[in-house]
């Protein structure tokens, strides 16, 4: 069926035009905050707001012209106010969240830095889209691995050990007692040494096929005082050793993996009598109108540059994705042995299942 031009909504087409003008804008926002955060620019610009251009640049030794131009991209973008009386630029306390307080749940640099490699790996991505073939995750640009843990790491710390893990059946009581975890797909191990913290009569293992990572999660247990409760090794997750682990857990990374029956198949041969294994996933919906929202934009995208890549390149390449929902999930692991998966707690972007023999 061939479409003629006259039979285009005027009023329809205006509408999305001004929807792709506001994504274009958005990213290059993202750039410019990416470049900001690169440089240090918007913790320069806290200190000493508010700050013309040049007072900016004597502050910070950057090019003045370069800064006049980056702050009003910033200052239309709303991401730093513009006082027009003065010619100074600030941040209010909430832009400072969002782009200048590192650590908190709120600050966006991480998820920036991670759009950042996406974009770097356009021409891989687009050529696997023409073969077919997958995109191992050891050949993406190193700003994903930065940025995945620094986006991941906020939210871990604000609810993995105040709600996630009191949320499973007596998982808490055995982790202060002293219980053996395997913690599956560890990435630079934020997850894994925020639990080591909370239990220091527990073991915890960090298990991850990316070596880069594990010698980053190994210098990070030293220098958070964790060594002697936490070990990390290279393997993946359908070979990580070990028997009788009370709790095993894997944090976003399931639906990475090229057989997600299979790995939790072995982790279901792992864990011990009464063992819990906790699944956290980026939530979503069961369907694919249930995820037609931003979020679940911007889940599809990645899962389409990273996740579904990512998993094509192993073994079976089922490429689950990154907005599987519940009831796939729950087919997955009751694929694997699991007879008991239950909805155990949910964040607006996080999906927290507890799965028993």
């Amino acid at each position: 069926m061939t479409m003629h031009l006259n039979e285009v909504d005027a009023g329809k087409l205006e509408q999305l035009q001004g929807k792709v003008i506001n994504d274009v804008a958005g990213s290059l926002g993202l750039l410019m905050a990416y470049i900001g955060d690169k440089l240090d620019l918007y913790s320069a610009l806290l200190e000493i707001s508010p700050a013309s251009s040049r007072e900016l640049a004597d502050s910070t030794g950057m090019d003045e012209r370069y800064l006049r131009e980056w702050l009003s991209a910033n200052a239309a973008a709303g991401y730093v106010n513009y006082d027009a009386a003065s010619g100074k630029f600030s941040l209010s306390p909430e832009q400072a969240v969002i782009f200048a307080s590192e650590g908190h749940p709120a600050c966006m640099q991480g998820f920036f830095q991670a759009v950042m490699s996406v974009y770097i790996d356009e021409p891989k991505l687009t050529e696997v889209f023409r073969s077919g073939q997958g995109l191992p995750w050891r050949e993406h640009s190193p700003c994903l691995f930065c940025g995945t843990e620094r986006f991941f790491r906020p939210m871990y710390a604000m609810n993995l050990i105040d709600v996630w893990l009191p949320a499973l059946d007596g998982v808490r009581e055995k982790l202060e007692a002293g219980a053996r975890v395997a913690d599956i797909g560890c990435g630079h191990g934020s997850s894994t040494i925020l639990m080591a913290k909370a239990f220091p009569n527990s073991t915890f293992h960090g298990f991850d096929f990316h070596e880069p990572s594990i010698e980053h999660a190994r210098e990070r247990a030293r220098a958070a005082g964790v060594a002697s409760n936490t070990i990390f090794e290279v393997v993946t997750a359908k070979e990580y050793p070990g028997k009788n682990y009370d709790l095993v857990t894997i944090f976003d990374a399931l639906h990475d993996m090229g057989d997600p029956v299979g790995a939790a198949s072995h982790v279901a041969s792992t864990l011990a009598d009464g063992g819990t294994l906790m699944l956290v996933e980026p939530f979503a919906g069961d369907s694919l109108e249930e995820n037609l929202h931003p979020l679940g934009q911007i889940y599809y995208s990645f899962s389409t540059m990273v996740c579904v890549p990512a998993s094509k390149s192993q073994k079976v390449g089922l490429g689950l994705g990154a907005q599987a929902g519940q009831k796939r999930l729950t087919e997955v692991l009751n694929a694997a042995g699991f007879g008991q998966v239950r909805r155990a707690a949910t964040t607006p972007t996080n999906l927290v299942l507890e799965a028993k023999i």
